[in-house]
């Protein structure tokens, strides 16, 4: 590990250390290496509701999982079941991503495929591994950056609630400058800080912390946005209202969020970053929200053209958001390398330029995860 420094301006810091900006790569701003996301299953069995919160949070009615499907909420992931995983989501082993083995293989599947940089946007509640982290990028060879703060409310540690905004901003702060506790890991990045719809108000003291850090910190900020079209444009106003830069600020999942062209243009102009971070899930069926028109790749290739052609090309990140054991290539998913197997070519396919290309998957993330 190299020895700290507070803030290397034009360096990126990954949990190995700050590198160059040129030495990144094929760079994918939102996948989770390590990450256990398997809170989201209540006991016993409690579904989670349209928008990703639990019935307690909401005021709803709890609706449990019948009997005949309780084996299938808590099996391994197998062949036989996959595809009930896949469409439903809601199954314990496929929520959890904790094998440093599992990681360090799939991420040398990348490197072989091209890649060299992702960002593990895992915050404080998904398992974030400072240590683990480190190690699976030293066994792969890929850089990883490594995320700080918290996601959204169903996933608060008890005492979040009642702690100032100003610890939290301190608290995200000395995860960038200094690293996580004693491990001397630091982190690259400020989030993904998490939102439901409507905004919780502890979310909401997390996301102004997080601008505030932003400041103080010189990383880039990422918002992983409500359910909701509106979501967005709203996490928006508080990054300005909080004194965030917009310029440096990552809306994720804009896929599952936004359907018109003219909602993702009008996104755009607040100034920050567009993450279409869904590639490599094609389905109609969505558990957490199923009125949601989600895309296909094409659809994402052309929403990408279109907005490089408004002028936006400098402002769109595309990742594939890797966070459950169906989409690794272990499990029978598609693995960290499908863009760089099956989008990239389709995006050629599509007309897109080799710099339009470089620009999306190399210039932008390099430019964005630059500290300042």
């Amino acid at each position: 590990m190299e020895q700290l420094s507070s803030r290397p301006a034009g360096r990126v810091r990954t949990v190995l250390g700050d590198v160059d900006p040129s030495a990144l790569g094929h760079t994918q701003p939102h996948e989770h290496v390590l990450c256990d996301m398997s809170a989201v299953i209540r006991p016993w069995g409690v579904r989670p509701v349209a928008d990703g919160r639990s019935p307690s949070s909401e005021g709803r009615a709890a609706h449990e999982f019948p009997a005949s499907e309780r084996d299938r909420v808590t099996e391994p992931v197998r062949l036989d079941n996959y595809d009930w995983i896949r469409r439903s989501v809601l199954n314990v082993d496929n929520l959890r991503l904790r094998s440093e083995s599992d990681a360090a293989e799939e991420l040398r599947l990348y490197r072989y495929a091209g890649g060299g940089t992702v960002v593990d946007s895992t915050s404080v509640g998904l398992g974030r591994d400072p240590l683990g982290l480190a190690r699976v990028s030293r066994a792969s060879g890929v850089h990883i950056v490594m995320g700080s703060g918290y996601y959204h409310h169903d996933y608060h540690p008890p005492g979040l609630a009642g702690t100032p905004m100003e610890a939290v901003r301190d608290e995200i702060t000395r995860d960038v400058l200094d690293g996580v506790g004693d491990s001397g890991v630091r982190a690259g990045l400020i989030g993904e800080i998490g939102l439901s719809w409507p905004v919780h108000p502890d979310e909401e003291k997390v996301l102004r912390a997080a601008c505030r850090a932003q400041v103080d910190s010189g990383a880039p900020l990422q918002i992983h946005p409500g359910r909701d079209p509106r979501a967005p444009l709203e996490a928006m106003r508080v990054v300005r209202e909080a004194g965030g830069l917009p310029e440096r600020t990552i809306m994720s999942h804009v896929d599952r969020t936004l359907w018109r062209p003219d909602d993702l243009l009008e996104l755009a102009r607040t100034g920050c970053y567009v993450e279409l971070d869904l590639f490599g899930q094609e389905s109609s069926y969505y558990a957490f929200n199923p009125d949601a028109r989600r895309p296909n790749d094409r659809t994402r290739v052309e929403w990408l053209q279109a907005l490089i052609e408004a002028g936006f090309g400098d402002r769109l990140l595309v990742a594939q958001d890797i966070c459950q054991k169906v989409y690794l290539r272990r499990y029978g998913g598609p693995g960290y390398g499908h863009i760089l197997e099956n989008a990239v070519p389709l995006m050629r396919r599509a007309g897109m330029s080799e710099a339009e290309i470089t620009m999306v998957t190399r210039d932008n993330p390099a430019v964005v995860l630059m500290m300042r």
